[in-house]
């Protein structure tokens, strides 16, 4: 790994002003109308912070769910405790069909509720004391969504093992925590902590988010009871439950002792036991570029599941069949991609974008994909060197479509184009040349997740963060690489002993320099949508392949 500071001239954006508004209305319309969006209010009412959400803070999660593999279905009950910010008298929960509300309570008294689709409004009593601490119950029951391709649909994956045991677990992002238990369904708001009471068959094993507290075997059922000591957005609580056997290790990290739990099937232990090797140098790599693990209170675990795999907080899943790459595929080509468990780095990539820093609002969900997708790039700077790292990415470029913008449409629960991984990648990995400062960009990666320590994020507040660490606007770098399908193409030509080139396919005052070898020796030049010149620098021109551009020799 090479981390040393290089001597190479330091680069510095113009003072870019900001876009006019009548460009950021073109781009809002476009987001909507020009790739066929049609939102309802129920989009609405999944994706925005309505009133009867806006009043009141999540403080604890206090849920309690028996699961009957059997019948395939579930019951049970959420406490949801909340500060009063201002006094209200109306609260929305969410809870989606076919799962039935069976009873609202507040201090044992039932309460009225109107329901929208999945979304409930409760009438309270009265309105509370601002300040006041306040708690609901939910009482609930059914059989909820099957989840057909998870993790990308959402619900229950039922299954049963080859040794004929009930193997079963929940996905929920996109689709909703809601779709297999009530809770206040947006990602703004993010409980401080919960208890997971996890009731399954008295043979299995039920595992859920942070850490095991109580287990308590009544009769033909075994209850598993989670403590989760950090706080959690609502997509990654889960719950998990098979025929486990468990073993662990204790990592030596920069806050100190981590315990590690695994949890796999009897007969993958073997396996396990040699594929989870990954894991002390997935936080050895991570911790080093990104900090330190964010829930060493709630350590971690990597948990066997019927399905690909997700970023569960501190209860990370795993279904990549003990196989190097993607389920045994390189996506990048470079065959570097076989030299991890995609599943391993990916998805404990998370647990610092995603479950540490958290978007507010899933059309920026590639704050979550971009940097994580990235993250696969920096193990393999950690453990292989800066050129397997920049062979990787640059071969996950054929992957990205530019089909439509990697932002979404805020407020509709809408995210934005599936680029957001690859794309996303490529453009931090662009911005990492940009910066030529490897210790300044480590910096930049470990302050995020300092500055937004357990918080939720909107994209300026990353993109602002970003200019002013690296000391550089950024406004129309992003506005590029976010809010466009267009790649920077650069027109270039050989006139009168002077290369010639130009930006097209860019937006207003992009002009992100570029790094050129010939014969070896870096070049720099800076363009704009302008033509410029330089004198010749040199046969063979090559364009540093690090930047995420096209070029067009005329």
């Amino acid at each position: 790994m090479n981390n040393t500071k290089r001597n190479k001239p330091k680069l510095s954006f113009s003072m870019i002003p900001y876009i006019k508004v009548i460009l950021l209305l073109v781009a809002f319309t476009t987001s909507l109308k020009g790739f066929g969006q049609n939102f309802t209010r129920q989009d609405t009412l999944r994706g925005s912070i309505t009133p009867e959400r806006a009043w009141w803070d999540l403080t604890f999660y206090d849920l309690k769910v028996a699961v009957e593999p059997a019948t395939q279905t579930i019951s049970g009950e959420n406490t949801i405790h909340y500060t009063v910010l201002n006094p209200h008298n109306k609260l929305q929960f969410d809870l989606q069909a076919p799962l039935v509300i069976e009873e609202v309570s507040q201090n044992g008294k039932t309460l009225k509720f109107t329901s929208e689709g999945p979304a409930h409004f409760v009438t309270l009593p009265k309105k509370a004391k601002k300040g006041s601490q306040q708690n609901i119950t939910i009482k609930y029951s059914g059989e909820p969504k099957k989840a057909v391709n998870a993790p990308w649909d959402g619900g229950f994956s039922w299954r049963i093992d080859q040794n004929n045991n009930p193997f079963a677990a929940t996905s929920c992002q996109g689709l909703g925590a809601s779709v297999w238990w009530p809770n206040k369904d947006h990602m703004y708001d993010e409980v401080d902590s919960m208890r997971i009471a996890l009731t399954v068959p008295k043979d299995l094993v039920g595992v859920a988010n942070g850490r095991l507290v109580n287990k308590e075997v009544k009769e033909e059922k075994a209850t598993y009871t989670w403590k989760v000591s950090n706080p959690i957005n609502n997509y990654c609580v889960n719950a998990n439950l098979g025929n486990y056997v468990q073993f662990g290790e204790v990592y030596q990290g920069e806050k100190g002792k981590l315990d590690l739990s695994y949890y796999v099937l009897p007969e993958n232990l073997e396996k396990a036991k040699k594929q989870f090797e990954q894991v002390p140098k997935m936080l050895d790599a991570f911790e080093h570029w990104f900090g330190p693990y964010p829930f060493y209170e709630d350590s971690f675990k990597l948990v066997e599941v019927p399905y690909l795999g997700m970023e569960h907080q501190s209860s990370v899943t795993y279904g990549n069949q003990y196989r190097y790459g993607y389920l045994g595929r390189d996506l990048s080509g470079s065959g570097w991609g076989l030299k991890f468990d995609f599943i391993i780095i990916h998805e404990a990539g998370h647990e610092w974008f995603a479950n540490n820093i958290t978007y507010k609002d899933i059309a920026d969900m590639w704050v979550h994909e971009g940097f994580t997708a990235y993250s696969e790039s920096l193990y393999l700077d950690y453990h292989f060197g800066t050129k397997a790292a920049s062979e990787y990415v640059i071969g996950t470029r054929k992957l990205i479509q530019n089909d439509r913008p990697i932002i979404g449409s805020y407020d509709v629960n809408h995210k934005g184009s599936g680029d957001m991984y690859f794309k996303g990648s490529n453009m931090l990995h662009t911005l990492r040349q940009l910066v030529e400062d490897d210790d300044l960009w480590r910096e930049v990666l470990r302050g995020l997740n300092e500055e937004f320590y357990h918080q939720t994020v909107t994209t300026k507040q990353i993109e602002d963060y970003v200019s002013k660490k690296t000391k550089k606007n950024l406004e129309a770098f992003f506005n590029q690489y976010l809010r466009t399908t267009q790649i920077p193409t650069l027109e270039h030509k050989i006139e009168n002993g002077k290369f010639v080139f130009r930006y097209v396919d860019v937006v207003e005052d992009f002009d992100m320099p570029l790094r050129f070898f010939t014969d070896g020796e870096p070049v720099w030049i800076f363009p704009s949508s302008e033509w410029s010149s330089i004198a010749l620098p040199g046969p063979n021109l090559e364009i540093d392949p690090n930047f995420y551009v096209n070029t067009i020799p005329l």
